[in-house]
């Protein structure tokens, strides 16, 4: 039994350490290693491993860096990757083995392979290249219920010879097209293009890439080719049916999602109320398709609506266009002749009532229209009062008679008779 076990032991350890790698054991570098160009901004990196590399219990890697024209690195299993990327500036990279599991080992060292930039004359390729992209609702088939256009503009080299002429292609996944509408300029150079329909995906998330090469009978016009991410250069459509009502002081205003293949709650809005009446804009944002606001119910407004994606769906890009303005309220102004009767009759009360406290205040009514005296007359009402006096040495009688003026007339004094 004890001698089993000792063979069975020694089998172990022997199993073991033959799982056990090396520690001299030496990762070689890839060989064969190519770059080549299979489509517009797109390039295939293929290498092989060693033939020479010892076979260990080691499962091996490769870690890819690109140099130029961008640097980034992976780490990869496989012997070839695609990767695109723009190519106008050239492009290298290098590549290096490393074991997949076991870092205690060491990579190997790199091998390098490089894409010479296309040639051309400095100063001659197109610049300021630039494209949007809209969706519209596709009626030619139910397939693809929404269609997207692409329209692209650049500007002519600062060295561009005046007869260079330029051509536009585009490409989305394995899809590539030759523009067929071309706007030229004074010289008739074709500086914009436009795809009224695409293989674009308006939900894809795939990069756009666009090329621009050119010809002149004097000199070797550069090429340009630049990436797009689909969601910075989506012109997202404004809502439609648009409305708006007010009750009393209330205003609500309403519209439908743009025309797109995104569910409504992909959205995000920017309502503009302008009060035409006091000259006042304000602007709110929304993630629903009603707004309600507090106004001011004698004033005339201008309402407007424009879209933008939400980041719950995609990451948020460019504002729509704003939608076509509709008008609520009402501002219209009385014409003056119906104001003019009440501020005639306002002027006028002002008017008398000031000459009316001037009047007091001054006694001015008295001195311009002094009391006039009334006639006297020779039949008067008036109360005689006899009184009669007797003197103790005589019979005199004396009358005295008084006269007691009714209101209204003069007060005379009293007389003796």
């Amino acid at each position: 039994m004890a001698p089993a076990l000792l063979i069975l032991l020694g089998a172990t350890v022997t199993l073991q350490a033959d799982l056990l790698p090396d520690k001299k054991f030496l990762l070689l570098p890839p060989v064969n290693f190519t770059i080549k160009t299979t489509d517009l901004a797109q390039v295939l990196l293929r290498w092989e491993p060693n033939p020479d590399q010892e076979e260990r219990n080691v499962k091996l890697g490769y870690h890819v860096k690109i140099n130029a024209p961008q640097e980034e690195d992976y780490e990869t299993r496989n012997t070839e990757s695609k990767r695109t990327t723009i190519l106008h500036k050239g492009f290298s990279a290098s590549v290096q083995t490393i074991p997949w599991n076991d870092h205690s080992l060491p990579p190997s060292s790199w091998v390098s392979a490089e894409l010479k930039a296309p040639p051309g004359s400095p100063g001659t390729s197109a610049v300021n290249l630039t494209c949007i992209t809209s969706t519209e609702a596709n009626t030619y088939t139910h397939l693809r219920p929404y269609q997207v256009s692409l329209h692209c503009t650049w500007l002519v080299g600062k060295d561009a010879p005046e007869d260079t002429q330029y051509f536009l292609y585009y490409r989305y996944g394995s899809w590539t097209e030759e523009c067929q509408e071309y706007s030229k300029d004074t010289l008739q150079r074709n500086t914009a293009c436009w795809f009224p329909r695409t293989f674009i995906n308006s939900k894809g998330r795939s990069l756009l890439a666009v090329y621009v090469n050119g010809s002149s009978k004097e000199a070797v016009i550069k090429p340009l080719d630049q990436l797009f991410a689909l969601h910075a250069i989506d012109r997202v459509n404004p809502p439609v049916n648009v409305t708006a009502e007010i009750e009393r002081t209330c205003l609500t205003i309403q519209w439908k999602k743009p025309v797109s293949p995104f569910p409504i709650h992909c959205f995000v809005y920017e309502v503009k109320i302008y009060n035409t009446r006091k000259g006042f804009s304000q602007k709110e944002k929304v993630t629903t398709d009603t707004f309600i606001a507090i106004i001011d119910d004698i004033s005339k407004y201008s309402i407007q609506v424009r879209a933008a994606m939400s980041s719950v769906c995609r990451e948020t890009g460019l504002w729509s266009e704003w939608s076509q303005p509709i008008y609520v309220g009402n501002d219209e102004k009385q014409p003056w002749t119906e104001w003019f009767p009440v501020v005639l009759m306002a002027v006028i009360c002002f008017l008398l009532l000031m000459l009316s406290l001037i009047c007091r205040i001054c006694h001015l009514w008295t001195k311009l229209f002094p009391p006039v005296p009334a006639p006297k007359s020779n039949i008067k009402d008036f109360f005689v009062t006899i009184n009669y006096e007797k003197s103790g040495s005589g019979e005199t009688d004396i009358e005295v008679v008084s006269y007691v003026e009714e209101p209204g007339f003069e007060t005379l004094e009293d007389s003796v008779f």
